[in-house]
Parts: structure tokens; C-alpha cells; sequence
């Protein structure tokens, strides 16, 4: 299987090794992964704040960069979101045609690859935040905690409120800073709360916002995309350090 890798902004520019971490993952489970070159912003910051005109050649690029792959992978639920809910409105057909392939990560192992085991091994006590983008647009429903539990040696804790959003919301952070902090604040104590070393997401958006909080506030508890958790295994195992939001 040949699929091509829908990096996102914040990926490429401040989390590569959510990326890295992700190709390691995919091929360690036989699939070939591609890195079209075209790609670039998906436009979900535009169409967020109002610009939808000004995304729209934004959409034909990444239509254009993506042609010719059966599935289109992104760890990242909001970008996928972005793909799926609007680009059949904002690039007619063709962005239509995008949207159906387009795959956000969890979804793509359990429900293409059939798997949710996938070899990893991670020693430590982690909690699972959902992204409002993947859990509510997307559905994503109980995929990355199931793929979690099915991790060697890895202690998986319910968040309290898991399912309130965080606060981050891209340009909402940025319009509505107080709340967004507030926000953030109570979902950070939730999260520690649990006991747990390391807060896990399927989306470093979220995980930057929560993970400034933590340092601020001196907390013990890091923050980790589950790529990075996935794609380690017991010959290769992570710290829990490296590379942590």
C-alpha cells in the first residue's frame, strides 16, 4: 500500500518528529509513504476566521499535490477536518474527491489497516485528551485510546472532562486569550489530576496550548502526540522525553 503524508503547518514547522515518528509507524506496518512537495497550508486558518475567498487557492493547491494517491494520511484531526467537512464545498468536485481519501491518523490504522496493535511499546502512565476537531467532526470516537491500550507496558488513565475543549481553537487563542487560558488552565489540572507522566493527543495544536500551561505552571507532566508513542517499540523504545510538546 502507497499512501501519501498530509504533514500540516504546525507539524512541519515545530513538531517534525510527530512526522518522522509517523512514517516510521506506517512503513514499520508495510505501507509506503510519499511526501508530496506541493503541499501547504490546507487554508483552515482562513476559513476560520472568515477569509473563505482567500482559502480557495489554497484548497486547489493541495488538491493538486495530493492526485494520484488512494489514501491521504495526516496526524492531525483538525487539518483533517479541514480536508473533509469543507473542501467539498470550497473545490467542488476534485476537493470532494480529496476529502473522501483523506484519513486521519487513528482512523487510518484501525479502520484501513485493520489494527490496532501495532507493535509499540511505551513504559509509563499516560491519559488521552480528544481533540474537539477529531471527536466531533471527524468521529474518531474510542480509536486512539484503543490503539493506547494495545501498547506494551503503557498505563492508560480516563481524563476527567476529556471531552471539554481545551480552549486552544487556532485563532480563537488568539481573539479570546483570557478564555482560552481559563480554558486551558482547567483542562491542564484535569489532566494532572490523574497521575499520569505524559498527556497524549492526536493533535500538537492542542498539545502546544495544554503543554505551555504544564511548563508554566512547573508541572512534571509532559505532552506527547500518539505518533511518537505508537512508533516506539522495545528495540527502539522512547524515553518519554524526546521530543515532547
Amino acid at each position: 500500500m502507497r499512501v501519501a503524508l498530509f504533514i500540516t503547518c504546525v507539524n512541519d514547522a515545530v513538531f517534525p518528529d510527530t512526522g518522522i515518528a509517523t512514517v516510521k509507524l506506517l512503513e514499520r506496518l508495510g505501507v509506503e509513504v510519499d511526501f508530496p512537495a506541493g503541499q501547504t497550508c490546507c487554508g483552515q486558518p482562513q476559513f476560520n476566521t472568515g477569509y473563505r475567498r482567500e482559502c480557495e487557492p489554497l484548497v486547489r493547491r493541495t488538491t493538486r499535490a495530493f492526485e494520484g494517491y488512494e489514501y491521504v494520511v495526516t496526524p492531525s484531526g483538525s487539518c483533517a477536518a479541514m480536508v473533509r467537512q469543507h473542501y467539498p464545498r470550497l473545490g467542488g468536485p476534485p476537493g470532494g474527491e480529496l476529502a473522501a481519501r483523506t484519513y486521519e491518523l487513528t482512523e487510518f490504522l484501525v479502520d484501513v489497516l485493520g489494527v490496532t496493535d501495532v507493535g509499540a511499546y511505551f513504559p509509563h502512565v499516560v491519559t488521552y485528551h480528544p481533540s474537539c476537531h477529531a471527536l466531533r467532526l471527524l468521529g474518531v470516537g474510542d480509536r486512539p485510546r484503543r490503539l493506547l491500550a494495545a501498547v506494551k507496558g503503557l498505563e492508560l488513565r480516563e481524563l476527567p472532562g476529556g471531552e471539554e475543549c481545551c480552549g486552544f481553537g487556532g485563532t480563537f487563542a488568539v481573539k479570546n486569550a483570557d478564555v482560552s487560558a481559563a480554558m486551558g488552565q482547567d483542562k491542564a489540572t484535569s489532566a494532572v489530576s490523574t497521575g499520569a507522566s505524559v498527556l497524549c493527543g492526536a493533535d500538537n495544536s492542542c498539545l502546544m496550548h495544554i503543554g505551555g500551561i504544564l511548563r508554566r505552571r512547573r508541572e512534571a507532566m509532559r505532552t506527547l502526540h500518539i505518533a511518537e508513542i505508537l512508533a516506539g517499540t522495545e528495540a527502539h523504545p522512547r524515553t518519554g522525553e524526546e521530543s515532547l510538546a
